[in-house]
């Protein structure tokens, strides 16, 4: 089993608490920006949400390419966590009537869609470790 020196571990350390950050960046941006824009009249389906869409391509690549980037399934896992942690309390209406995601089709593609860009992309990225991008190159330590 190989042991990482604790400039590693910082390292890996630090490189998954970005990617909760950038989930976090996401979900609020995402969320205040889910409802803008919507292509259409579409017959028979009416107004589409373009870009709570373009947020579900986002949030798949982004964390997708976290998983592939980091080697892990891990890295899809933390960035969507940060996502999750801002999405779902955007959908709950305040006793004030203050909602940020609400109850259209629009909302709903956002959120579910969201939901089911996490799944795939986690299940798409690597299940264990061929190493991480960030100590991609460097030879492994020999304990003498």
């Amino acid at each position: 089993m190989e042991q990482r020196s604790q400039a590693e571990s910082a390292l890996g350390g630090a490189a998954y608490g970005m990617l909760f950050v950038l989930g976090l960046v996401m979900g609020i941006v995402g969320g205040f920006t889910q409802a803008i824009w919507h292509v259409g009249p579409v017959p028979f389906v009416g107004m589409i949400p373009g870009s709570a869409i373009g947020w579900l391509l986002a949030l798949f690549g982004v964390c997708f390419g976290a998983g592939k980037l980091m080697g892990s399934r891990l890295g899809v896992s933390v960035t969507a966590l940060g996502w999750l942690l801002v999405s779902m309390p955007f959908s709950l209406r305040l006793s004030q009537g203050d909602l940020v995601i609400s109850g259209n089709p629009s909302g709903f593609v956002y959120l579910y869609g969201g939901m089911a860009a996490v799944v795939v992309a986690f299940w798409l990225a690597p299940s264990s470790g061929g190493g991480s991008w960030l100590l991609h190159g460097q030879q492994p330590r020999n304990p003498t």
